[in-house]
């Protein structure tokens, strides 16, 4: 069980924000009963490096990402990140299509838990062809990152995620198809 940012904040995260909900999920025993993942969902991220590095809003998060995942793993929660596989996210940011395994490389480098890979601004791609660049991405890295699609039920995906072989896909689908 765990806790996402977007239904109640959206875009209006910062890094307060976060540490303040790691201490009411330990504080109000939510930790102790179960909850386990703390999800910082769309608009964390600003624009990429000259190397392609995603580089996280400086006015919103001015320590970065890594500070927040390791304050949620000194509690015992594991940290959860969004991206996208497309060209931007949702809500704009840059995604991580073409940017797969810098990527990757980056959360694994966080120490990030969990991946919301989401399905906006595509340029038409199918999520069948992108999600496996991602899912092969992730396997590479050293720390174990949870990947979970976000496909709003589209391409049929319920009857094809499963060959992907991509941890927590079936969890996802559930969710998202009992959304609708």
């Amino acid at each position: 069980m765990g806790w996402n940012s977007w239904n109640k904040f959206g875009c209006d995260i910062n890094e307060q924000l976060i540490m303040d909900t790691i201490d009411t999920l330990e504080t109000s025993g939510l930790i102790q009963a179960g909850y386990n993942y703390i999800n910082l969902d769309d608009c964390w991220q600003i624009s990429r490096d000259e190397n392609g590095v995603i580089i996280p809003d400086p006015e919103r998060f001015p320590n970065g990402i890594k500070p927040l995942v390791d304050y949620a793993h000194s509690k015992g929660l594991k940290f959860g990140l969004y991206s996208d596989a497309g060209i931007k996210t949702c809500a704009g940011r840059p995604g991580s299509l073409g940017y797969e395994e810098i990527d990757a490389q980056t959360y694994s480098d966080w120490g990030v838990d969990y991946i919301k890979y989401d399905n906006c601004n595509n340029e038409g791609l199918s999520s069948k062809e992108r999600y496996p660049k991602m899912r092969d991405a992730l396997i590479k890295v050293s720390h174990p990152i949870f990947y979970s699609m976000c496909n709003w039920g589209e391409e049929d995906v319920a009857t094809w995620a499963k060959d992907l072989e991509i941890v927590g896909v079936l969890l996802e689908i559930l969710l998202i198809i009992g959304n609708q």
